[in-house]
């Protein structure tokens, strides 16, 4: 697969304009203006570079996103470094919007270059893009016009400071809009909960646990076709619970019911249950029942 370690190799092979600074380009579609067509389509290639876009769609089928687009509504787009990108000449997409892509590296040494990480939208690429209505769309597109006026003035001692604090604030308001979002779109999210709940109950009924151990939150998160971060931060919204207390409280229900099996040990009954280490099962089960396993035992005999 290509890889593009710099901004400018990738902006060639994008077939898009040199950039004005070795690490940041912006382009933005003002007035009666356009964005650059990009190369029509692409096998699988992976850059260093983070990318925020806003476009519409205007003709074909996107496979981005879990739901039909909103064909009024334009839709963010964020790409990490080092995510996979593919596309083909069946989407087309208006030449209307914004797009900024900046190298990782330009946010070294700054306090963005870390929080950047926590965003789990940057993850998303195969299942949520951003849906903006007109009032979000002008405050979103406000910024990036400030973030423009310093990247095409000459750059000075302030400008770097200038254009972070604007990314910064970029990705604040992105965030306040996903959880918008997601509060929007409860039955989607109890729809993932659903297929969650599924697959574990599958899993265990199937006998997959005392074969295979637990299943990690990244088995779980491709056999429902989704990135981990975003059925996490889903669930979470969802629930208040993320995936791993979720499992956890599956992996505790089903102790339950093995428990009242008095043939066997609580290490035996441990060990059933995927875990490599009895002790830590015990830890889990106390600090969720209030009472060790041992203890759970009892109780039920005595009723």
């Amino acid at each position: 697969m290509k890889h593009f370690k710099t901004l400018s190799s990738y902006l060639q092979y994008l077939e898009l304009p040199r950039p004005e600074h070795p690490m940041l380009s912006v382009f933005n579609s003002k007035g009666d203006g356009y964005l650059p067509c990009p190369k029509e389509s692409s096998p699988p290639i992976t850059n260093d570079c983070y990318t925020i876009s806003f476009k519409k769609f205007v003709e074909g089928n996107l496979s981005y996103g879990r739901t039909q687009y909103d064909f009024t509504n334009g839709a963010l787009f964020f790409i990490s470094p080092r995510q996979v990108l593919q596309w083909d000449n069946s989407v087309i997409f208006e030449q209307k919007g914004f797009s900024i892509n900046f190298h990782e590296d330009f946010l070294k040494g700054t306090e963005l270059a870390q929080r950047i990480k926590k965003y789990g939208f940057f993850s998303y690429s195969v299942n949520e893009a951003l849906h903006l209505s007109p009032k979000e769309e002008r405050q979103i597109e406000s910024i990036v016009e400030n973030i423009e006026i310093e990247y095409q003035n000459n750059q000075d001692e302030f400008s770097k400071d200038i254009i972070i604090s604007q990314l910064d604030t970029l990705l604040k308001y992105a965030n306040r809009f996903y959880e918008r979002q997601f509060l929007n779109r409860k039955e989607l999210s109890n729809s993932l909960l659903e297929q969650f709940n599924h697959y574990l109950y599958s899993y265990f009924e199937s006998g997959k646990l005392q074969e295979n151990g637990i299943p990690n939150i990244e088995q779980v998160a491709n056999e429902l076709s989704v990135s981990q971060r975003y059925l996490s931060d889903t669930l979470k919204k969802e629930t208040g619970k993320t995936t791993t207390e979720h499992l956890h409280l599956h992996l505790i229900d089903e102790a339950k019911n093995i428990l009242l099996q008095p043939n066997k040990t609580v290490s035996e009954v441990a060990y059933e249950l995927g875990f490599e280490y009895p002790a830590y099962f015990s830890r889990l089960f106390k600090k969720k029942e209030g009472i060790s396993p041992s203890e759970y035992r009892e109780k039920y005999k005595l009723n």
